[in-house]
């Protein structure tokens, strides 16, 4: 698989820990990561990365508004996959009309986490 570069964010220390160990051992995936939207925003804005893991619930800046500002910020489109708790349908309806590539639920599969960002984004 082609080397990438991904932006995890999320307000939990574990959840970006355990993320980026996943990323970076199941495909030697380069991971950045950020605490809330606006620092994300920030690191997007400077950083070239290839797709961001975006937590949903998150104090300051939620994630959609997160990325709605991404967006803004990022002409080039970086794929954004939203990471939450919830996922009633009509919750991954409204998230995918806004725009993003996918949804992955929390809690998610270490193991499987790589693989399931890879089958979203048509890397595998």
């Amino acid at each position: 698989m082609q080397h990438k570069r991904l932006l995890v964010v999320d307000d939990e220390a574990d959840i970006r820990e355990i993320a980026c160990a996943s990323l970076e051992l199941t495909y030697g995936w380069d991971v950045v990561t950020a605490s809330n939207g606006k620092e994300a925003v920030e690191i997007a804005s400077r950083t070239k990365v290839d797709a961001i893991l975006l937590d949903v619930m998150m104090p300051d800046m939620d994630g959609p508004t997160a990325f709605g500002v991404l967006r803004e910020a990022t002409p080039e489109r970086t794929p954004v996959i939203l990471l939450t708790a919830k996922v009633q349908p009509a919750d991954r309806h409204r998230y995918m009309q806004i725009g993003v590539q996918g949804v992955i639920a929390k809690p998610f599969d270490p193991m499987r986490l790589a693989d399931t960002i890879a089958e979203i984004l048509g890397w595998s």
